[in-house]
Formats: C-alpha cells, sequence, structure tokens
C-alpha cells in the first residue's frame, strides 16, 4: 500500500532495537481515512472466506481490526488486557510478550463472543516476531474457532513472525513490508 508507505518513511522513526514509532496514525493518534484503506486492503484477500470475527490485541490494534471487520461487514473482539468486573468468570486466557512493553501481556476473551462456531480473521498494528498474533491464535484455538488467517498493518520482515505464522499454514496479508530498518532507512520488502 503506497499511501502507507508513505506515511511510514514521512512520519516514522526508528527507535532502535526494532521498534519503529508510527504513533501520529496509529498508535496513539488515529488517521480514520488511512484506517479505512487500510482496512480495506487486509479485507480483500479474506472476503468469501466465511469470516464471523475479527479478532485482535487490545488497544493498538483496534482501529485497523474495525475498518477491517467494517469492509467484511462481522463484529470486533479484541482481547483485553484487564479483567473488567463484565466479563464472565470463566474465560480464555492466554499471555505473551510485548516488545514495546518489555514484558508479558495478558490476552482475555469472554466465551460470550468467541466460539466453535466462529471463523477468525486475526489483525493486528505490527506482525514482528508473531508473539502476540500467536497469543491470539491460542485463544481462538481454546474457543474451538476456525482461523483463516493474519492481517496486520505493517509487517517487520526481518523479526520472522510470518516464517513463523505460514508455518503454522495460515494466510498472512500485510498492508506494508519493512525488509530493513537501519539508523537512517526504512527499506520496503
Amino acid at each position: 500500500m503506497e499511501i502507507l508507505k508513505q506515511r511510514i518513511l514521512a512520519e516514522g522513526r526508528n527507535l532502535g532495537r526494532g521498534i519503529l514509532k508510527v504513533d501520529s496514525f496509529l498508535n496513539h493518534q488515529v488517521d480514520p481515512a488511512l484506517m479505512m484503506a487500510v482496512g480495506q486492503h487486509l479485507a480483500e484477500p479474506f472476503k468469501g472466506l466465511g469470516v464471523t470475527k475479527v479478532l485482535t490485541a487490545e488497544i493498538s490494534g483496534i482501529a485497523p481490526a474495525l475498518m477491517t471487520a467494517l469492509v467484511l461487514g462481522v463484529p470486533v473482539i479484541y482481547a483485553r488486557k484487564s479483567k473488567p468486573i463484565t466479563m464472565p468468570a470463566e474465560i480464555y486466557r492466554e499471555s505473551a510478550p510485548s516488545h514495546t512493553k518489555g514484558s508479558v501481556v495478558e490476552l482475555l476473551v469472554s466465551p460470550e463472543f468467541l466460539s466453535h462456531a466462529d471463523t477468525v480473521l486475526i489483525v493486528d498494528d505490527f506482525l514482528a516476531t508473531g508473539n502476540t498474533i500467536s497469543g491470539l491464535l491460542r485463544l481462538a484455538q481454546q474457543a474451538e474457532a476456525r482461523v483463516v488467517g493474519v492481517a496486520a498493518v505493517i509487517e517487520k520482515a526481518f523479526e520472522g513472525g510470518r516464517v513463523t505464522l505460514e508455518g503454522m499454514g495460515l494466510r498472512v496479508c500485510s498492508a506494508a513490508i519493512i525488509e530493513k530498518m537501519t539508523d537512517h532507512d526504512i527499506i520496503f520488502a
């Protein structure tokens, strides 16, 4: 997606250690028009596969997941990172290391909204090592839902997440794929 690549080049900052700051349009402030274009791009390869739910992680995955789900005409479920009192006692629970937070985060989903009857598309803001997405995949597996694939706004190919996910037999789609980040350059695949 050329428009996304241009925004990454213009506004993205390499903070080192594989961390790309895109807070001006994705991770803190959200550009809704760009997210709608991203959602259309991410939904396209999964149309006609019977997706019934889009699953993402709180919080940065919500905007692209919502737009992708809007295009597909299905609801979004986001895995909470803490359990509210409104969530039932029995829940699906997984954990995943977060590179940007520097800690392990919990991912929680209520069985009220994810079940064996669902066909799921996992959407997230980044695909790097695949740790968070793998946690979301394990949540879907707990629910015995069928996962048709993974979609990410920005993929950092040099961190190997795609290889891991495709090795599990998952279809992977990314709106922008970064091959390499140096101190001065962001190089797209």
